[in-house]
């Protein structure tokens, strides 16, 4: 019960080390998985802007989730936040409400940005406290299952548009499977956490999902680490090239 209040050690004593370098890590792309558009996923994802991509989203039939979610969790923020939080899929009460991180899991995901002076309002007036959040999966899964290979290749479209609008200087990746999703990777998340990658030329920090910080008290701290960590490299991060990242 007490970690749904954020309550970090004090930062000073646990401020990440200096990253020795930048991990460059493949992006994925979007022609990796033709089957998206076949099965419903629209072929103009890539030109849509925010209101056309949330429609897009609502209407998607790509996979068999469809038939099984209450309502689509398209994302909540600014649209010019400095910070992008991705998840990875929504759980039951994500389903009932439509918006990403609530519950016990988005309390405590408010409370360790809070900590850092940010929040997911959209209409908090400076860009650099605002977080935008989305999840890697916009439906969720029956029983709040893991989700499948071919379920994560259907919504990667509608992921990689959002991250191309938003334009953000900093993802915070939280949880295996979004981690997996935008690295290309099968590292655990804590072999990853604790250095910057990079994801079409945004810096990305890796870090745990709050559900399993709320079963796992110890790496409370190793979580602030990495929060310290984001908000030292968003300080210095540029706004991205659209450009570069093609």
């Amino acid at each position: 019960m007490g970690l749904r209040v954020w309550s970090p050690v004090a930062p000073a004593a646990l401020q990440p080390a200096p990253d020795p370098g930048l991990a460059q890590v493949r992006a994925p792309t979007r022609d990796a998985q033709p089957s998206a558009q076949e099965a419903g996923v629209p072929r103009s994802v890539a030109s849509l802007d925010w209101p056309a991509l949330r429609e897009a989203v609502a209407a998607c039939r790509a996979c068999d989730l469809c038939s099984t979610r209450r309502q689509t969790v398209f994302g909540v923020g600014g649209p010019r936040a400095h910070w992008m939080v991705i998840g990875e899929a929504p759980g039951e009460q994500e389903d009932r409400q439509g918006e990403p991180f609530v519950g016990p899991a988005g309390r405590l995901l408010d409370s360790m940005l809070a900590a850092l002076g940010l929040t997911r309002d959209p209409e908090a007036d400076d860009p650099a406290r605002q977080v935008y959040i989305a999840n890697t999966l916009k439906c969720r899964p029956p029983g709040n299952r893991n989700p499948s290979d071919e379920e994560m290749a259907q919504c990667e479209p509608f992921l990689v548009r959002q991250i191309e609008l938003l334009r953000p200087r900093i993802i915070l990746a939280m949880g295996r499977f979004a981690v997996q999703a935008l690295l290309r990777t099968d590292e655990a998340v804590g072999r990853l956490r604790g250095r910057v990658h990079r994801y079409q030329g945004v810096p990305l920090i890796v870090t745990y999902h709050p559900a399993y910080l709320l079963r796992n008290l110890p790496d409370k701290a190793r979580a602030w680490q990495d929060l310290c960590l984001a908000a030292a490299t968003a300080e210095t991060a540029e706004t991205p090239d659209p450009a570069a990242a093609r």
